[in-house]
């Protein structure tokens, strides 16, 4: 576990830091390559608690979240999320999705992104999920190399629509 760092699964009422620490991150992620008010809809959407709360309590195992808290104040710092393969990504019988994983800049290097990462490709070894996929901005050149080093490689592309833009994203998975 990451120094100074606390990783546990998320539970009811924990929506509203997912939701918050979701829509910081993307911001932080893209505010360079999305428009301004593109990327604020976005997170009002993707990022609303509401979208959380479906998270946590899916009755579909397939779906898991993690919450990243700095140990001194438990604060959201950053958190992963796993869900069944969903639009616009497309999968096979057997496969799970890494919806999410993101923590602030700041934290990057401190092991708590493959802490993360390491929490969601046990949870689709535990359920039984035989791939997992995931999909990313292909000009994130430093998340890809993440995914690499995890064991992903690239099966495919796919559109992602912000707003009025389209991006290309590259499909990538990980044998479980």
């Amino acid at each position: 576990m990451p120094i100074g760092v606390n990783i546990r699964p998320a539970v009811s009422g924990d929506e509203f830091a997912l939701g918050a620490v979701g829509a910081a991150t993307f911001l932080e992620s893209y505010s360079e390559t999305i428009p301004g008010a593109d990327l604020v809809s976005h997170c009002q959407t993707q990022h609303a608690p509401e979208v959380y709360k479906d998270y946590i309590a899916s009755n579909d195992p397939n779906y898991a979240c993690w919450l990243a808290e700095y140990s001194g104040t438990k604060a959201p710092i950053g958190y992963a999320v796993t869900t069944a393969v969903e639009a616009p990504t497309v999968g096979q019988p057997g496969d799970i999705e890494l919806k999410r994983i993101y923590i602030f800049s700041k934290y990057h290097g401190t092991g708590t992104g493959r802490e993360l990462m390491m929490r969601a490709l046990a949870h689709g070894r535990e359920i039984g999920a035989k791939r997992m996929l995931l999909g990313t901005y292909d000009q994130n050149h430093r998340a890809v190399a993440f995914y690499e080093r995890a064991g992903f490689l690239k099966v495919g592309e796919r559109k992602f629509q912000v707003g009025g833009q389209t991006f290309n994203d590259i499909i990538m998975a990980v044998k479980l």
